[in-house]
């Protein structure tokens, strides 16, 4: 699903020669640095650096992958994702399961005024509270986020910053394919999302990654308007996969308002309780 040599390719063709010192001119047709160029600022050899291009190149060590992470201008989560492809040959990592502890929905119970969700790392929604229901207009259990994004045209006006959004949800899926390459459902997603949506195929052949943690999330919803919400996301322990994600308002915004209309709908007209685990 991904790979140490495109992951190089991509990274290369977005660094400016002027930054790194190289001077160009009218004659350059080359996007980012060249190889030979990548090679030198790194202290390695040509022919070793093409042959991590062609994927020939093997378990390369920490100080190569330090030198090309400093020439490439890579921040940390892309150095460590830089890493794991690295490593992928002699270590893969076990496909997390899916099972949601009792407990961990106990949890979403004691988070009402807030929708709460627990996401794995393919961005399936395993379990979600009553407020995540009525948000997505939907039982949350089941729901994949990317799918819902880039494929469910009629819930797209949800997203009041979509393409934001639909970055993030590419950046968290290039991470997640680094960390599990041989997860075949992971693989199945991004094969159904690259035949569906085209600007899908156009951010993935980026090799972008991110790794959001937190930040603003806006959403347009049909009864209560517009919610600016902050997202705070919690990864679970125990290698699971998961991440639990709250979304609240601040104290006094209308946001907070309209959650507070929202929790009130009448269930007939939202959607009832949803903190159970998706099956299959």
């Amino acid at each position: 699903m991904d790979d140490l040599a495109g992951f190089l390719r991509t990274r290369r063709s977005r660094v400016d020669p002027a930054v790194a010192g190289i001077p160009t001119d009218s004659r350059r047709r080359v996007a980012g640095l060249r190889r030979e160029e990548v090679a030198h600022l790194s202290g390695v050899s040509v022919d070793y650096y093409v042959r991590l291009e062609q994927g020939r190149a093997t378990q390369p060590s920490e100080q190569v992958l330090d030198a090309l992470a400093r020439v490439l201008g890579l921040d940390d989560t892309e150095r460590g994702h830089l890493d794991r492809l690295a490593r992928q040959r002699r270590r893969r990592g076990k496909t997390p399961g899916g099972r949601v502890r009792p407990e961990l929905l106990r949890v979403l119970d004691l988070v009402p005024g807030a929708p709460a969700l627990i996401m794995n790392h393919r961005l399936d929604v395993l379990a979600g509270n009553r407020l995540a229901g009525l948000l997505f207009g939907r039982p949350v259990p089941g729901l994949n986020t990317a799918r819902h994004l880039f494929l469910e045209e009629a819930e797209r006006g949800l997203y009041a910053e979509w393409e934001t959004c639909t970055l993030d949800a590419v950046g968290h899926l290039r991470l997640a394919a680094g960390k599990y390459p041989e997860d075949p459902r992971l693989a199945s997603l991004i094969g159904e999302l690259a035949m569906g949506s085209e600007r899908f195929r156009r951010l993935w052949a980026r090799a972008d990654v991110r790794a959001r943690t937190h930040g603003r999330k806006v959403y347009r919803h049909p009864l209560v308007g517009l919610l600016e919400l902050h997202q705070e996301n919690f990864v679970l322990p125990n290698e699971s996969g998961m991440e639990l994600l709250v979304l609240s308002a601040a104290p006094g915004s209308p946001a907070e308002d309209g959650l507070r209309l929202l929790a009130g709908l009448d269930a007939d007209r939202g959607e009832p309780r949803s903190s159970g685990p998706a099956t299959g």
